[in-house]
Parts: structure tokens; C-alpha cells; sequence
């Protein structure tokens, strides 16, 4: 797997409000640009996604996908993988919460991302910069909306 993109952003909430935005996937649609659909398909005893499909259209990307997620007991972290894709052969991804002692959260969000058609490398990371500070923009606008 390619190098990982790691962006990250301060958003004026407590992290336990960060992450409850993060979680509520089936919302992804009202706030995510580029996602058309989320279908949470199977659940975690305490209600969290444990697979999901996605349906996104970022203009000359359309992709459906399925992502199985790990969410740390904490409450402070989530990753997930990709199960199945049509124009994705892996993705692996993550958000990290860090406190602030100002209130504030800090997001570290990490992403790798692999296509079934070749991509010059350059073109692949400029791609997984702006998915990443465009999904950490528009988490940070729902969030302290």
C-alpha cells in the first residue's frame, strides 16, 4: 500500500461531539459533498457502522464501495478498510480526536487510497490532499455549523 495522505484541522467542539458527527454515517449525504448515498449494513452491539456502503459521484469519480470500520473504545478514533469496490482495489483510512486545552479538538485524519486503473503517483496523492481537506472542511462546517 502507497504512503498515507495525513491532513489535520481544530474544530470548536469537544471531541465526544466531533466524533458523534464522524459516527452518524447515514447523515454523510446531508453534509459530504460528493456522497449520494450511505447504507450502514451492519451494526456494532452499541449501534456504530461496522460495514457500510457508500455511493459517491465527485464529478468524474463515481464509485460504490463498502468500508468495514474499527472504532476505538475510547470514543477518540475510528478506522476502516475497504471490503469491496468498483473503482477502488483497497482504501484504508482513519480519524484520530485530540483534546485541546482550550476545548477545541484537533481531527487527524489519514487516508490511502488505491485504484483498479493505474495513476501516476503525483496525480494520486494530489487526489487523496484534496479528498482529505475537502472531507475535514466540511466535517468542521457540520460540526460548528
Amino acid at each position: 500500500m502507497p504512503d498515507r495522505t495525513q491532513r489535520t484541522i481544530t474544530i470548536d467542539a469537544p471531541a465526544d461531539q466531533v466524533m458523534a458527527v464522524i459516527a452518524d454515517l447515514r447523515s454523510y449525504p446531508e453534509w459530504v459533498s460528493a456522497a449520494r448515498s450511505v447504507e450502514v449494513l451492519t451494526e456494532f452491539p452499541d449501534g456504530r457502522a461496522k460495514t457500510a456502503r457508500f455511493v459517491l459521484d465527485a464529478g468524474v469519480v463515481k464509485d460504490s464501495y463498502v468500508l468495514a470500520y474499527t472504532w476505538r473504545p475510547d470514543g477518540k478514533a475510528v478506522s476502516w478498510q475497504l471490503v469491496s469496490g468498483e473503482l477502488q482495489k483497497a482504501q484504508d483510512g482513519s480519524y484520530e480526536l485530540v483534546a485541546q486545552p482550550d476545548g477545541a479538538t484537533q481531527v487527524i485524519y489519514e487516508l490511502t487510497v488505491d485504484l483498479t486503473i493505474p495513476m501516476i503517483g503525483m496525480f494520486k496523492r494530489k487526489a487523496e490532499k484534496v479528498i482529505t481537506d475537502t472531507a475535514l472542511k466540511e466535517l468542521k462546517k457540520r460540526v460548528e455549523g
